[in-house]
């Protein structure tokens, strides 16, 4: 399978998640259920990686790529936090649109920390998502 059918079995979970979530964290709280959420995520993670990786590939892991792996990991945390206390407060429906404005700031930092063009289509596609994003959190 290529990049596109991936990409669309992430949404399908992440439209999972959300919903999943918000009934999840309807009576704990949110912090409490990224930690649950989270430990399943570690066992399902690294039980994957090892059924495909040999354990002797860990120590080939450069430290830069570790570094960025570790902060990639602490941002990960820090959004799934901030989304479950967003699930808690507030509808599903309209915190699962803002959360994907992170396509717009990707765009953005794709274009300042790794050199990718920003097109007419890229910046077109970019409004979109966030007027929609907008009006769907104020709706």
């Amino acid at each position: 399978m290529n990049w596109i059918y991936w990409s669309l079995l992430s949404a399908l979970f992440a439209a999972a998640t959300a919903i999943l979530a918000k009934l999840g964290v309807a009576h704990i709280n949110s912090n409490l259920a990224t930690a649950v959420r989270t430990s399943v995520v570690f066992f399902l993670a690294w039980g994957i990686a090892l059924a495909e990786v040999p354990v002797s590939a860990i120590a080939g892991i450069s430290r830069r790529t570790f570094v960025f792996l570790v902060l990639s990991g602490l941002a990960t945390g820090l959004s799934w936090v901030c989304y479950f206390r967003a699930l808690q407060l507030g509808e599903a429906s309209q915190v699962a649109p803002v959360d994907k404005l992170s396509v717009v700031f990707v765009i953005v930092f794709a274009a300042i920390f790794l050199g990718e063009k920003i097109t007419f289509a890229t910046v077109a596609g970019g409004l979109l998502i966030a007027a929609g994003a907008v009006i769907l959190a104020l709706n």
